[in-house]
């Protein structure tokens, strides 16, 4: 049986490049390269690449870069785009728990939940920051994006939906957040490229800064830092607070 994050995306391509939560692209990728230092010579791999914005942003950079990501549909919407670029652009089909790549890249990176907490149990979630730490060189960078569990004990997440819903969008419905297990369950509402009208019941784990310090420590990292993550304004200078529904993790090899 398929689970919701398959579903969402069998049909969703150009639909979801005009979610309003993907629109933050260039800036983004300016803050992953300045963690790069700007060295055209390190090898990318992107985590849930999806229909590979910033796979592609950073192609066109100069960085070699590998999109991955579990949905057929969303690849194909990727090759597509940059197929229209000209781009000749490494995009393969894997399931983030299962990677096939051992100590290959010199940065990974996974944004917008492209994979990382939408999984169903915790050892599955945590199988993918695993993988993506295997396919790293030693020193490597990892840099990524998940929900900040501290929002949710300060704010409610049915009304942070609300306010950020808007026409021609997925909307949350039936929403509510499970402090024992740090999980938001809502009922997601929208069309897909086809026009047919879907309704998926899913969950999302939420996560606190000290888990995932704990958890990246437990794979080797030996530095840990996190930061807020505003929307296509990735900065060093935001410190994470109770009013950031994101996390921005950068870990260090």
């Amino acid at each position: 049986m398929k689970q919701w994050y398959e579903l969402l995306f069998e049909n969703y391509a150009q639909k979801y490049d005009k979610e309003c939560y993907v629109q933050g692209t260039l800036g983004e990728c300016d803050f992953i390269e300045q963690e790069l230092s700007f060295n055209k010579n390190l090898r990318i791999i992107d985590i849930g690449c999806g229909t590979g914005r910033h796979t592609i942003e950073l192609f066109k950079r100069g960085y070699s870069v590998t999109g991955i990501d579990l949905s057929q549909a969303q690849l194909a919407g990727a090759k597509k785009k940059a197929k229209e670029l000209n781009l000749k652009i490494d995009f393969q089909q894997h399931d983030a728990r299962k990677l096939p790549f051992s100590n290959e890249f010199d940065a990974a990176i996974m944004l917008c939940e492209g994979g990382f907490s939408l999984m169903e149990t915790d050892e599955m979630n945590f199988e993918i920051l695993k993988n993506a730490t295997k396919a790293l060189k030693d020193n490597g960078k990892f840099i990524f994006t998940t929900l900040n569990g501290l929002f949710p004990l300060f704010h409610s997440v049915k009304e942070f939906y609300e306010s950020a819903g808007k026409e021609g969008g997925s909307v949350c419905k039936n929403i509510s957040f499970d402090l024992m297990a740090f999980r938001d369950r809502n009922r997601v509402e929208f069309e897909d490229d086809a026009g047919n009208k879907k309704v998926l019941e899913c969950n999302e784990r939420y996560y606190v800064p000290s888990e995932i310090t704990w958890l990246l420590h437990s794979l080797g990292y030996k530095k840990i830092e996190i930061f807020g993550a505003k929307l296509g304004a990735y900065s060093r200078k935001d410190k994470l607070t109770t009013e950031d529904f994101e996390m921005l993790v950068i870990a260090e090899k």
